[in-house]
């Protein structure tokens, strides 16, 4: 029993700390839990077997913590997800305007014209005096987040949809829109970042 704890132990511990760290849902995060809570009980028989009592006292309470979190995940931040899931699905079928989840924004991606990916949703910056979105902050290029370089694009030049965010601006556009400073973005829109045309020809004003 001990020996097979042994290797449990420290397995489903690696295996959910890439599950959480991943970030790829509410869902996977909450399973990552679960595979903490196994993790934690093979900690324990591990320390208890070895007569390593800071082991087992430290893991007891781990087991406690990760316990809350598959309540936080797979409980009520689902419950969450699901209900803004149905929302958006009436919405779609209803003769009004189709729903999109804030809480499914940060983080999603976002393709261009012709269906690619451009980039991943990071932020976005509203506006107090109002109802407004003033910009979004777009995440482009970079791998699980090195070298990354973040923009601002005008809300006007994305769509929200179920397949998730689109935007009419080509990767070249987008690649010309300057670089937001880490820790300091701008107060507004750049002046240099592309609005979205108005109906009449004229530029819309933005958020």
């Amino acid at each position: 029993m001990d020996q097979i704890a042994g290797w449990v132990a420290p397995a489903a511990t690696m295996i959910a700390a890439m599950m959480t760290a991943a970030n790829l849902g509410t869902r996977v995060t909450g399973w990552g839990f679960v595979v903490f809570v196994v993790g934690s009980i093979a900690w324990s028989v591990v320390g208890l077997t070895s007569g390593q009592t800071n082991l087992l006292l430290s893991n007891a309470f781990l087991l406690v913590v990760n316990i809350v979190g598959v309540w936080r995940w797979l409980g009520r931040q689902a419950t969450y997800e699901d209900g803004s899931r149905a929302a958006a699905a009436r919405s779609a079928r209803a003769r009004v305007p189709t729903l999109f989840s804030a809480g499914g924004l940060i983080g999603a991606g976002v393709t261009g014209p012709d269906g690619a990916a451009v980039g991943t949703v990071v932020d976005a910056m509203l506006r107090c005096d109002g109802r407004d979105i003033a910009y979004v902050v777009l995440g482009r290029g970079g791998v699980a987040g090195l070298g990354e370089e973040l923009v601002a694009v005008d809300p006007h030049r994305l769509v929200f949809g179920p397949e998730g965010v689109a935007t009419d601006l080509t990767r070249d556009e987008l690649a010309r829109l300057p670089v937001l400073e880490d820790g300091n973005w701008p107060e507004a829109l750049p002046p240099c970042a592309p609005r979205a045309v108005s109906p009449a020809g004229g530029r819309a004003a933005a958020t």
